[in-house]
């Protein structure tokens, strides 16, 4: 159904408009631009709720009537736009933020996301990491949200480590990891789950993070004439630390925090060069109950995270009651992106 009023003629024209103005700017290379025209388009359909669908369908027969070669502007796009105005309402976030990717990425995330706080954080993974599409979906299908945001309850970096190389060592961390690529068995032991990650180590790294190189299993070191061998030894270049990871088949106890506390304190004094960070551990078990772990912490001198393993892609539902509040993943992006 066509409309065919003054006001509608009104609203094309300054959509019109605005196109001719970001297609100038797109020209010198800025994404930016068409991000924010994007928004602003979703705005006004927005305001023009009361059209209805034909608003959408008419807007996208005129867009192609007057730029028959523009790329962007179909029916589902101008919805996408429309929902990128109803998920970010700050024009302050989607400068500062959303318009540092590209737009296959924003839609990804209005379409896999479910609150503006989940895709801020997957928002700022991209900007730092420079996700690709494929991995960006990977992450969001293993919940890395859910399980990254939960982590840094059960660990003491915040404590430990300087502020900065806190707050990484906390995003790095997740709870559980999910090795879905090792196949699941009651009797499995810990050298077998240290063989698999290692014969799959690209994707061992895929789920660690950013910025982990393997440095090598069943390392040695040798303290006071004895043997001694860590089960993973990782160098994280985005931390500038070493990251050393003990796997226990079983359910976490205390004493494996004093074994971990000891291994980095030989790391740093071995290994540690002087421009490098405190090393950091992961302590990696099947189970892990919270205030145990919180108790072992509590007086070890080290920084070490204690956090469960899957060996399939289940993660747990109740994963979704220990989430941070969305007031506190917005203060948190809106301070690293210095948003008012």
């Amino acid at each position: 159904m066509l409309i065919n009023d003054d006001n509608y003629f009104q609203i094309v024209e300054n959509i019109k408009a605005q196109i001719k103005e970001a297609q100038h700017k797109a020209v010198l290379g800025l994404n930016r631009e068409q991000i924010i025209l994007y928004w602003n388009i979703g705005k006004i359909i927005i305001e023009n709720s009361s059209y209805g669908n034909k608003f959408i369908e008419n807007l996208a027969r005129d867009i192609k009537s007057e730029f028959p070669q523009a790329k962007g502007y179909s029916i589902r796009n101008l919805k996408y736009m429309r929902k990128f105005s109803e998920f970010i309402s700050d024009l302050e976030i989607v400068q500062t933020v959303s318009a540092q990717f590209s737009w296959s990425h924003n839609t990804m995330l209005f379409d896999k996301t479910k609150s503006l706080p989940e895709y801020l954080w997957y928002a700022d993974r991209i900007i730092q990491e420079g996700l690709s599409l494929s991995i960006l979906e990977n992450r969001i299908e293993l919940k890395n949200y859910e399980r990254q945001a939960i982590a840094i309850k059960a660990a003491n970096y915040e404590q430990l480590l300087p502020s900065l190389q806190g707050e990484l060592a906390q995003e790095t961390l997740k709870s559980p990891y999910v090795f879905d690529f090792i196949e699941k068995r009651d009797d499995i032991i810990e050298r077998e789950i240290e063989n698999e990650l290692i014969a799959n180590i690209a994707k061992t790294l895929l789920e660690l993070g950013t910025g982990f190189a393997f440095i090598g299993s069943q390392y040695h070191l040798a303290v006071a004439d004895e043997n001694y061998y860590i089960d993973l030894l990782f160098y994280n270049t985005k931390l500038r630390c070493y990251v050393v990871i003990e796997l226990k088949a079983g359910k976490f106890k205390p004493e494996y925090a004093g074994k971990l506390n000891f291994y980095l304190s030989a790391v740093d004094d071995i290994l540690k060069h002087e421009t490098d960070n405190p090393s950091i551990g992961i302590l990696l078990c099947k189970e892990r109950d919270k205030l145990t772990a919180e108790y072992a912490l509590k007086d070890i001198n080290k920084p070490i995270g204690v956090s469960e393993y899957k060996l399939s892609d289940f993660v747990p539902q109740e994963l979704a009651n220990t989430l941070p509040s969305a007031e506190d993943i917005e203060k948190r992006i809106k301070r690293k992106y210095k948003i008012e």
